[in-house]
């Protein structure tokens, strides 16, 4: 049986082989800042592979006015997925984030 080596960070990011900063297995350039929450366990995760990985559930994407339903891995600010989806940088470290990561807004966010 093979063991998936599951981590989370002093943030309380989760993840497959996830760093401080939650870059993850699937996700790791210097942009894959970013951890979402899912709806269903309400944990933080590097990403949604992470998640379906880990979890006995799919990810389930949030309302997207939530106000802690992303975070910035770099700094820790949480804000909801209408405001990150509306900024390129975190509004407080300002740290660029994936601009590709707008591909999945479907399975993050809600609407």
């Amino acid at each position: 049986m093979y063991i998936i080596p599951m981590n989370v960070t002093s943030k309380g990011i989760h993840g497959i082989l996830v760093d401080d900063e939650s870059r993850c297995q699937h996700y790791h350039t210097k942009l894959d800042i970013i951890a979402n929450r899912c709806s269903v366990c309400r944990k933080l995760y590097a990403c949604y592979q992470c998640h379906d990985q880990l979890e006995d559930h799919p990810f389930g994407p949030v309302n997207p006015s939530d106000p802690d339903s992303v975070m910035c891995g770099v700094c820790g600010r949480t804000f909801s997925y209408n405001e990150y989806h509306q900024c390129c940088s975190c509004p407080d470290c300002g740290s660029t984030f994936n601009p590709r990561c707008s591909l999945h807004k479907d399975i993050y966010a809600n609407g």
